[in-house]
């Protein structure tokens, strides 16, 4: 990450557990968006002066959120990533693998987001 500070012009943060946000407002421009769409069950600690101080070059910065938009909003989003080729990393995972998984997370053991296949885990398991 210190190769990449003060690089990225916004951050979309998905965290919905409490993490720090300094790493994260250490990699944006001056102007650069920090949005914030995870959900974390306590108040996250919000650093100000990396926010504030332009003399330091980490200034200038903004710290927004937003929760899903509609379904227009999200037809935009889908139609910006397939022009782009932007695509998501992804582990998918049977229902039966989420003590396995929740493990890995406690370990810091992953490295894309868990996505759950329940339908296929659920017709895995008619008879």
């Amino acid at each position: 990450m210190q190769a990449a500070m003060g690089t990225m012009d916004g951050i979309i943060d998905t965290v919905s557990a409490i993490h720090p946000l300094l790493p994260l407002i250490g990699l944006l421009k001056s102007q650069g968006k920090l949005v914030m769409v995870g959900a974390p069950d306590r108040p996250l600690e919000l650093p100000v002066f990396p926010l504030l101080m332009e003399m330091t070059m980490t200034g200038r910065k903004i710290v927004g959120g937003s929760v899903i938009g509609g379904l227009k909003e999200t037809q935009e989003m889908i139609d910006f990533a397939a022009k782009h080729d932007i695509k998501s990393d992804i582990e998918v995972i049977s229902m039966d693998y989420i003590n396995t998984a929740m493990k890995r997370l406690a370990k810091g053991d992953v490295r894309y987001r868990f996505v759950i296949d329940i339908g296929n885990t659920l017709a895995a398991s008619k008879p």
